[in-house]
């Protein structure tokens, strides 16, 4: 994946997250975090999908919303 998908993949999830019904106060600051980070550190795609994976099950249904799934 490109840096350049990669980035954008990662607004489309931090825009979704932060709109997000699904997740609480908490659950929405630590993925926020976490993708932050993940921005940051240019770190692979699939890594961050696991990660936010363990904050809520919700992410699996966000990630197929978003057309991120493999």
């Amino acid at each position: 994946m490109s840096a350049h998908k990669h980035r954008e993949h990662l607004e489309k999830i931090k825009d979704a997250v932060t709109k997000s019904t699904q997740l609480d106060e908490k659950q929405k600051s630590d993925s926020v975090k976490r993708i932050e980070e993940w921005y940051e550190e240019d770190k692979a795609f699939g890594l961050l999908k696991e990660e936010l994976l363990e904050i809520s099950e919700y992410f699996e249904t966000l990630f197929a919303e978003l057309g991120l799934t493999k």
